[in-house]
């Protein structure tokens, strides 16, 4: 789904944010804040945190996590503090301990040692990433090597890396600005990570056309509904602001995304990680500030960032422009059932 006219509806705040505006309702209004919408936690997101929390509210074993479950410190942090593991080798799971993965999704490599561990998979990779694999192993049952859109590193792209043998998919970095096409004899088809930048991937995906005219693909249908919904929100924001503020960790690839998109938009952006105490010198040169967050922050992260943009200004007026999204996720199989009252 994406949300078109991004900014003909205007909101009131939602509830954490209105003691916020009530306190600064009577004093003379010095700088607008804008809300994006959407912003923060997409289906996916939803999904993966709620299956951890079904897990910790059934507190029969202790509860495991392969890698973050989303990239957000402050998430990650409570679970933590609530006794959650979040590891990287799978030996550090207990035999036949329960096992989630990660919205991100994993390797077919890592899948299987899981198994072979007797470990109790959980599967709360995000129903897009996992629609982008199942691309990639058809593409490769039909003879076709795959060229992945993605950036180098990130844990989504290695998932989608290790879903087939490595000669039979080459990864574009897109921000490899010097990158060379490999020579492919034979069939090709792309696929692309799912919180690349919109515009980005589409002159990507043109210049892969032109090399390869019989090449086979998605469009941009494989980078998910949340990215696209968030990335046109901040264009808006970018046309009516001085500053955009996103919210997000630093390890967030659609946090990174939105950043650069409020940039290369013309507006001057910055990434609050949960520390806003270190950008407020460029708060005061702003009218207009616009605020939005990364698909992997909580709503509670965007209240601290609105809260020190009013204790900073001393007056502000928030604003909320955009359409919510009423998307959702079925949870994945294997979880237990909800405790009772």
């Amino acid at each position: 789904m994406i949300v078109h006219n991004i900014g003909c509806s205007i909101h009131a705040p939602s509830d954490g944010l209105s003691e916020i505006t009530r306190r600064h309702e009577r004093l003379p209004v010095i700088r607008d804040v804008i809300l994006a919408r959407p912003r923060g936690f997409c289906a996916g997101v939803i999904r993966a945190i709620e299956t951890v929390e079904q897990l910790v509210a059934a507190a029969t074993r202790p509860v495991y996590v392969r890698h973050q479950i989303v990239h957000n410190a402050d998430v990650v942090g409570d679970f933590e503090r609530r006794g959650v593991s979040f590891i990287e080798d799978l030996n550090d799971v207990p035999v036949g301990m329960p096992l989630v993965l990660s919205a991100h999704g994993v390797s077919r490599k890592v899948r299987g040692a899981a198994l072979r561990r007797r470990l109790e998979v959980i599967d709360a990779t995000c129903p897009l990433v996992a629609k982008v694999h199942r691309e990639i192993r058809a593409h490769v049952r039909a003879g076709r090597h795959v060229l992945l859109i993605g950036h180098r590193g990130h844990p989504e792209v290695e998932g989608s890396l290790g879903q087939v043998a490595a000669d039979r998919i080459t990864l574009v970095d897109p921000s490899d600005t010097d990158f060379a096409l490999p020579t492919i004899t034979g069939p090709v088809a792309y696929a692309t990570q799912t919180t690349l930048d919109v515009e980005q991937t589409r002159a990507l995906i043109a210049r892969l056309q032109q090399v390869f005219p019989e090449i086979v693909g998605p469009g941009l249908q494989d980078i998910c509904y949340a990215t696209t919904n968030r990335q046109a929100a901040v264009r808006f924001l970018a046309r009516h602001c001085d500053l955009v503020l996103v919210v997000g960790s630093a390890n967030s690839s659609n946090a990174a995304r939105l950043v650069e998109v409020a940039v290369n938009a013309g507006v001057k952006a910055q990434l609050v990680d949960g520390q806003p105490h270190r950008w407020r010198g460029a708060w005061r040169e702003a009218r207009r500030i616009g605020v939005t967050a990364a698909a992997s922050a909580p709503e509670s992260a965007v209240i601290a960032c609105v809260g020190a943009l009013a204790r900073e200004l001393g007056a502000i007026r928030i604003r909320s422009m955009g359409e919510e999204e009423a998307i959702r996720f079925p949870p994945p199989a294997g979880l237990p059932c909800p405790p009772g009252p």
